[in-house]
C-alpha cells in the first residue's frame, strides 16, 4: 500500500527527516474501516539515543535558550506553516484517530492550531527579569533580582485521543521557555506528530531543538527517556497507571515531572435546574466516542427526578448519529482500536454484573459493519462504589448516579481518586459556583461554560496529575527560577 498524501513517515531527528534504524516500520490502521491506511516510522533505542543527544547539545551548545526573539520568530513560522497544511492535519487525524469532520474541524486539528500562538503572544511580553530590591542580612546591604531561565531538556509523551492539541500544548510552551525537545507520540497515531517535525524543518528549526519519534512499542522509548539524567523535565499525558509508573522512573534522578492523567468527572444538576436543558450536557459522553479524560461521565441528579433524567437522557444519547459517510455534524467516531474497543465492552458487563441497571445501549452498533465503534450507553442506580463509578472507561458511557441534596452531590463528586473536571447546573449562577468551589477538581463549567482555550490552564488534583498545561501556569511548567545578588 502506497503512503497517502496527508501521512508522514519519518522521524525528525537533529534538524533532519529520516528513517527509522534498519528502516523499521510499522502499520498505522484506521479505526473507522479497521484497515491499513499506510506505514509509520518504528523507532529504535538508537534512534531515540540520537534525537536525546541532539535535543541535549542544542540545549547546551546553542542560544535557543537565551535567544528569545529568534525563538519567537522561528515559532511563529511554524504556526504559520500548520495553518498552511491545515487540511492535511485534519486528514491526518480523520484517518488515524478516527475524528469526524466536525471534531477535526474543532479541537482535533483546527482549534488547537488556532490557539497554538497564544504562548508566543505571551512570550513578546513575557518578564524574564525582575529586580526584588535590597535587603539587609548582618549588615550587609544586596540587591536581589530574580531571573527566569528555560529548564532544560523535555521529553514530551502524548497519548492518541487528542494528539495534535495536546503534541502543540506541551511542545509549543516548552520551545517558547528556550527547552529542547524529544516529542514521544502514542503508537496509535504517529502521523499527527510526524508531521509536526515535517513542518518543524521548513519553518527552519534550529539541529536538534525539536525531535519527533514514532514507535510501535508503547514502552521502550517512553522508558528510556525518563529514566536517563540528560532529560531534565517529563511532561506525559495518558492513564493514571502508567504515571505512577513515570514518577518512579523520573524519581532517581529528580527530574521534573508534569502529569495529566485519569478523570471521572461529575455533572451535578441541582434540583433547581431546567432539567431539560441543563441534560443537554450529556452530549459530551459523546464526544470523540468519550475518549477524552476531562470529559463528564458521572451524573449526578436528584433522586426525586431520576426517573425524569433518564427519559431525557434515553432519548438525548439514542438519537444521537454516528459512522455516517458524512460526519460534518456527529460528534461521535470510533474507538482508537480493537483493543480499546474490547476494554469500553467488558467493562460494560463487568458493570452489569455489579448490578448498574443498563438503559442504553451496551453493545456494538448494529447498523455499521466496520469500524470500532460502541454504541453510547448509559446505566442507572449506580452508587458511587461501583467500578464503573469510579474507573474511567475512555468510551462513550455514562453512570447516572441519584443524589439526596447537594451535600451529598459534593460527597458524591469528590468520592474519587481523580479531580480533572466536572460541571454544575442551577438556575443560579451564585448557588452553581458555591457549589464548583467546593468539588476538588482542576478545571470546572457552569451552566454548560467551555473552560478550554490556549490561555486556560488545564490539570488536575489528587490522582489527575501534576502540574498545569498550557496558560502562564502550563508556561512556568518549563522554567527554573534563579536568585542573583549583587552587593550595594
Amino acid at each position: 500500500m502506497s503512503q497517502p498524501s496527508y501521512g508522514e513517515d519519518r522521524l525528525y531527528i537533529n534538524g533532519e527527516l529520516r528513517n527509522a534504524e534498519g528502516g523499521r516500520r510499522y502499520d498505522n490502521f484506521s479505526p473507522l474501516t479497521e484497515e491499513k491506511i499506510g506505514e509509520a516510522a518504528d523507532a529504535t533505542l538508537a534512534d531515540a539515543e540520537d534525537a536525546l543527544a541532539a535535543a541535549r547539545n542544542a540545549f547546551d551548545n546553542s542560544d535557543w535558550s537565551t535567544n528569545h526573539r529568534a525563538r519567537i520568530e522561528v515559532l511563529r513560522r511554524f504556526v504559520q506553516i500548520m495553518r498552511d497544511n491545515i487540511a492535511e492535519l485534519k486528514q491526518a487525524a480523520m484517518a488515524e484517530v478516527g475524528a469526524t469532520q466536525f471534531f477535526a474541524e474543532g479541537p482535533q486539528a483546527v482549534g488547537p492550531v488556532k490557539e497554538a500562538s497564544w504562548v508566543i503572544d505571551y512570550l513578546e511580553n513575557f518578564e524574564w527579569r525582575r529586580d526584588i530590591g535590597n535587603n539587609e542580612v548582618m549588615g550587609t546591604v544586596s540587591r536581589r533580582v530574580v531571573e527566569k531561565e528555560a529548564a532544560g531538556v523535555v521529553a514530551a509523551i502524548s497519548p492518541w485521543n487528542f494528539p495534535i492539541q495536546i503534541n502543540l500544548a506541551k511542545c509549543m510552551p516548552a520551545l517558547a521557555a528556550g527547552c529542547t525537545v524529544v516529542l514521544k507520540s502514542a503508537p496509535d497515531t504517529p502521523w499527527t506528530a510526524a508531521l509536526l517535525g515535517r513542518y518543524a524543518k521548513e519553518a527552519g528549526f534550529p539541529a536538534g531543538v525539536l525531535n519527533v519519534l514514532t514507535a510501535q512499542d508503547p514502552a521502550e522509548i517512553g522508558n528510556f527517556l525518563t529514566t536517563d539524567p540528560r532529560v531534565d523535565v517529563v511532561s506525559f499525558t495518558g492513564s493514571t497507571a502508567v504515571g505512577r509508573h513515570i514518577v518512579k522512573n523520573s524519581a532517581d534522578t529528580i527530574k521534573r515531572v508534569f502529569l495529566e492523567l485519569g478523570g471521572k468527572s461529575a455533572m451535578i444538576v441541582l434540583e433547581d435546574a431546567d432539567l431539560g436543558t441543563a441534560l443537554f450536557g450529556v452530549f459530551s459522553v459523546c464526544a470523540h466516542a468519550g475518549q477524552g479524560c476531562a470529559i463528564t461521565t458521572r451524573l449526578l441528579v436528584p433522586r426525586s427526578r431520576l426517573a425524569e433524567a433518564e427519559e431525557l437522557v434515553k432519548a438525548y444519547l439514542g438519537g444521537v448519529t454516528y459512522g455516517s459517510p458524512d460526519t460534518s455534524g456527529e460528534l461521535m467516531g470510533p474507538l482508537i482500536s480493537k483493543r480499546q474497543q474490547s476494554r469500553v465492552l467488558g467493562m460494560i458487563e463487568d458493570a452489569k454484573k455489579e448490578g448498574a441497571r443498563l438503559i442504553l445501549g451496551g453493545g456494538r452498533p448494529a447498523h455499521l459493519k466496520k469500524g470500532w465503534f460502541v454504541e453510547p450507553t448509559v446505566f442507572s442506580d449506580v452508587t458511587n462504589d461501583m467500578t464503573i463509578a469510579q474507573e474511567e472507561v475512555f468510551g462513550p458511557v455514562l453512570v447516572i448516579i441519584p443524589y439526596e441534596d447537594e451535600d451529598d452531590a459534593v460527597r458524591i463528586a469528590n468520592d474519587s481518586i481523580y479531580g480533572l473536571s466536572g460541571a454544575v447546573y442551577s438556575a443560579d449562577e451564585e448557588r452553581a459556583t458555591a457549589v464548583a468551589r467546593r468539588i476538588r477538581t482542576g478545571t470546572i463549567g457552569i451552566n454548560g461554560a467551555a473552560w478550554l482555550g490556549g490561555d486556560a490552564p488545564f490539570g488536575g488534583y489528587k490522582q489527575s496529575g501534576i502540574g498545569r498545561e498550557m496558560g502562564p501556569e502550563g508556561f512556568d511548567e518549563y522554567l527554573e527560577t534563579k536568585t542573583i545578588a549583587y552587593p550595594v
